[in-house]
């Protein structure tokens, strides 16, 4: 049987669309998450970002690689059932961290984030990943957007900085082009959240998210992990994040001291 979080349908559902929502995977956690972030806030890791423009309203913060020093996020990694989900919806035996993710977007900050894959920017291979990400503010018009079946598109989509708008690595035909899913009638799955909920979805599924003009926070958790057939991989450039003096070569798993199995069925 199926994690009492969710069902054989949510699972196909997952597998078939790239994105499903899980609602209360961190119910038990919200508290602990927003410490989490608070303290990240104020003392923000090597990778912490701004994301507007001079003269663009509001705040969008975003950091990541920090729950090894911030001991909130480990007690949610490793205490809250988000493992356990996880190998179900991948079809894994056991499931390793990659990382964490934290973005905030204030009141009034009408910039959206822009549409991407996670999977090129980073150095890992397979098919058997998830990211959650999970809000700890109710969400309503600021939610996570993720297009239907992209994950099983012929190509991958071309990674871009996001403030820059500029190229991640050098452009060439392994890439195909950001599309524009508002304007080319794609299937956009986006719901309504509560703390706690979290739209479970595949590193290749296109996401975005819209800004947030709304009068409260959108605080948001996001915790990728990975299953049984990830490997490292080489790419182009620096990856994001970039894990210096990893040591791995192509092929190999993922270092378990780095990247810790937190679950195995």
């Amino acid at each position: 049987m199926p994690h009492p979080l969710i069902t054989r349908d949510q699972i196909e559902a997952f597998q078939r669309d790239g994105a499903v929502l899980v609602k209360g995977l961190f119910k038990g956690h919200v508290e602990t998450i927003r410490a989490g972030i608070e303290r990240n806030m104020a003392e923000p890791g090597p990778y912490a970002a701004e994301n507007l423009k001079e003269g663009e309203g509001g705040r969008f913060f975003d950091d990541y690689c920090n729950w090894t020093r911030i001991s909130e996020f480990e007690e949610v990694i490793r205490n809250s059932p988000a493992a356990a989900v996880a190998a179900e919806l991948m079809g894994s035996e056991r499931v390793q961290v990659f990382h964490d993710h934290v973005l905030v977007k204030e009141p009034g900050t009408s910039k959206p984030t822009p549409w991407h894959q996670d999977g090129p920017y980073y150095f890992v291979d397979g098919i058997q990943n998830v990211s959650f990400w999970s809000p700890v503010d109710p969400v309503k018009q600021a939610s996570l957007r993720c297009v239907a079946g992209s994950h099983a598109w012929e190509k991958p989509v071309l990674p871009t900085r996001w403030l820059a708008e500029s190229s991640f690595y050098p452009e060439d035909d392994k890439y195909m082009p950001v599309p524009d899913p508002d304007a080319e009638g794609m299937t956009i799955l986006e719901w309504d959240m509560e703390p706690g909920d979290a739209v479970a979805f595949h590193f290749g599924t296109l996401h975005g998210a819209r800004g947030n003009t709304t009068e409260t926070r959108r605080r948001a958790f996001s915790l990728r992990l990975v299953g049984d057939d990830a490997r490292y991989v080489e790419r182009p450039g620096p990856t994001s994040p970039p894990f210096p003096g990893h040591d791995m070569k192509a092929g190999q798993v993922l270092r378990e001291d780095w990247f810790p199995v937190i679950y195995n069925r």
